[in-house]
């Protein structure tokens, strides 16, 4: 190991590596907070000739390596065990070119999601992809999950978003595809090899990324609703009213509503009185007369009972005060340990499936805590459970009450957060044998050696 730690030296130079001793400094992310990072080393490449020459390496030394982006992970994909390396885009993380005619912006994976964001407002368009670990998300990390996010029902998921990319296989050879076209036909799109793939087909170095016209409007409002079969109805009232406009409709129970609201400093937009609350968002190209006909629809919807009450956000400040409440998924941390999940399933089977899955975990844990939330018009639902107990055995049977069920429902075991490590056992409840039959083909085929992050998925 000695000798392939000095070769890496050679590719990417001193500050290109961090060694086992050093590890003890940095966080192992999101999922574990009280933990550090666990490698052989962590090699930091500045371009992608660098890591195909590391691959190239592994390869042949038949070395695991792991690829990490902001470790904001949901499902352990990032986890490197102490024999492995860890392969980070940090240093990558060049805007290389926006390019107005096409609209379009080609960056390096190891870009934040929020700086693209930010980028992209400031050269006047818009990037629709958002979600709460913004700050610290890699593009590269959003790619390998294909992450879905806060406006999926009108954008589309991180796939929708992607023109052209830059990957380098597991021996090293890189497969430049950077193309800025919309329409393209030409043979097998392999692009779409690599989104969702979670790191084990190659290593995404660079992105072309489609931009939108930045929105001159966004309409928010929290709206209350007493029964789950009224969320349907108004989804697609409000979709029809706002011609399309609608990015947004986020469904919380009253039970993560109530945690939230009792965070310090939290907003207040209605009363906990109410069963579900949407905190819903138009965007548009008028901002006063997309105002006016925002208050219309909701007037329109409460006077059709779809709603019982509604608060409509009057200045950014509002608006970014409501979307907070939404992202505060920290708050679950004030329960203790918790068991997260992100499922999905059709809007119509979530009643009764919820009311399912609860059972056994009632039974066992009279006093459980659960919070429910979710991207409802896309039919993604976030599930977490807290039962006063943390261990192998008591994430078992949680995990079995919450997946299982899915599988008679034509529900998936992750809507957007990948597989990993943690839904490796439950991959089939989502998935025939052919599929993953021919997943492992492709693994086979295009990572012979299996040192790309090894062990997960399947």
């Amino acid at each position: 190991m000695a000798d392939l730690i000095e070769q890496l030296r050679g590719i990417v130079g001193d500050k290109g590596l961090v060694l086992n001793e050093d590890l003890a400094g940095r966080g192992a992310g999101y999922r574990h907070p009280d933990k550090t990072l666990v490698a052989k080393v962590l090699v930091r490449p500045g371009s992608t000739e660098e890591v195909s020459q590391i691959l190239k390496l592994c390869n042949g030394a038949g070395q695991p390596v792991v690829s990490q982006g902001g470790l904001t992970g949901l499902v352990d994909g990032n986890i490197a065990a102490p024999d492995e390396v860890i392969l980070s885009l940090e240093r990558m993380r060049e805007f290389e070119e926006i390019d107005h005619a096409s609209a379009t912006m080609t960056i390096q994976a190891g870009a934040t999601l929020q700086s693209v964001q930010e980028a992209a407002d400031d050269a006047g368009f818009f990037f629709p992809l958002d979600l709460g670990g913004r700050g610290s998300a890699t593009l590269g990390g959003n790619i390998s999950t294909n992450a879905g996010g806060n406006r999926v029902l009108r954008y589309g998921m991180a796939r929708d978003m992607v023109l052209g990319l830059e990957a380098v296989q597991a021996d090293g050879t890189v497969l430049s595809s950077l193309n800025k076209i919309i329409k393209d036909n030409a043979g097998y799109n392999l692009k779409h090899m690599f989104i969702g793939s979670e790191g084990t087909l190659g290593v995404v170095t660079r992105l072309v990324l489609r931009l939108r016209p930045k929105p001159a409007s966004q309409q928010t409002a929290y709206l209350a609703l007493d029964e789950f079969d009224k969320l349907p109805q108004l989804l697609n009232f409000c979709n029809s009213r706002s011609g399309g406009c609608l990015s947004a409709f986020e469904v919380m129970w009253r039970d993560y509503f109530e945690l939230v609201l009792s965070t310090p400093g939290a907003a207040q937009p209605l009363p906990a009185d109410y069963p579900f609350y949407v905190l819903m968002e138009v965007m548009g190209g008028d901002p006063e007369a997309d105002a006016d006909r925002f208050q219309d629809m909701l007037a329109d919807a409460l006077e059709k009972g779809l709603l019982v009450d509604a608060v409509i956000a009057k200045s950014e400040g509002e608006r970014q005060a409501m979307w907070a409440l939404r992202d505060d998924v920290e708050s679950l941390r004030r329960w203790g340990p918790t068991v997260g999940f992100d499922v999905g399933l059709p809007i119509a089977a979530m009643p009764d499936y919820l009311e399912e899955i609860d059972q056994p975990i009632l039974a066992r844990w009279p006093e459980r805590r659960r919070a429910v939330f979710g991207h409802l018009g896309d039919g993604n639902l976030h599930i977490a459970y807290a039962v006063g107990e943390n261990g192998a055995d008591t994430k078992k049977i949680i995990d079995d009450a919450v997946y299982l069920p899915l599988a008679s429902r034509g529900g998936s075991v992750s809507a957007e957060h990948g597989i990993g490590l943690s839904k490796r056992d439950y991959l089939e409840v989502s998935r025939s044998a052919a599929e993953i039959g021919l997943m492992r083909q492709l693994k086979t085929m295009m990572d012979p050696n299996n040192i790309l992050n090894p062990g997960k998925i399947f």
